[in-house]
């Protein structure tokens, strides 16, 4: 049994839903809207990327993915949506904020990082979070994010309820200060992905690109 708590988390959301995807199979919405700014070919990292509808869709449109997540369930569900639609991905099983994967991966460079909904981070470990995803993003390169505001805990359509998990603009523009953002949308949406994220939802779109 797994010490790290977020590992243990997720692991059983996965498995509460048997064999079907809690998030769904269809890729977010946002990121979708975003495929203008990949060219095939560039490399793509996937943070915390569940079972694998994000990443797997990226490889559809001829993009090199790595896709890294914390749970071995959700990990096992993403080969078997890649395997359904015949696309390679890097699945790494491991948790990306750990000292070992940081070293591990110092020296690799990715044109783009996406992140979508990767909300299970507290202050202090956003903080690692982000600094991590910005050393692994080539100059030139950039982030796709996309995330709750506070006015979710509203809603209560999926996302954490936890206030200081949320995004605000300050918060984003603070974290992301050296980096040059192309573009910091909040609006409200229904969402359906799955049975995670269903309903009326207040939300985050942010795109930034690295020096």
């Amino acid at each position: 049994m797994s010490t790290n708590p977020q590992q243990r988390i997720w692991t059983e959301r996965y498995q509460s839903v048997g064999e079907t995807y809690l998030f769904g199979e269809e890729p977010n919405t946002f990121l979708m809207k975003q495929l203008s700014l990949f060219k095939p070919g560039q490399k793509i990292l996937c943070v915390a990327d569940g079972e694998g509808r994000n990443s797997v869709w990226l490889a559809r449109h001829g993009l090199d993915v790595t896709a890294v997540e914390i749970s071995d369930v959700a990990v096992e569900k993403a080969k078997r949506l890649a395997n359904k639609y015949h696309v390679d991905v890097k699945f790494e099983c491991a948790d990306l904020l750990s000292d070992s994967w940081i070293q591990e991966h110092s020296t690799i460079q990715y044109d783009w990082v996406v992140a979508i909904f990767v909300q299970f981070a507290d202050p202090i470990t956003r903080k690692k979070l982000f600094a991590v995803m910005k050393q692994l993003t080539r100059s030139g390169g950039g982030l796709v994010l996309q995330g709750y505001t506070p006015k979710q805990l509203e809603y209560k359509t999926g996302g954490p309820s936890v206030l200081e998990n949320l995004y605000t603009e300050e918060l984003i523009r603070s974290l992301l200060q050296d980096w040059r953002i192309d573009q910091l949308t909040q609006y409200e949406e229904v969402v359906s992905e799955g049975q995670g994220h269903h309903g009326l939802s207040a939300l985050m779109g942010v795109i930034a690109r690295k020096p």
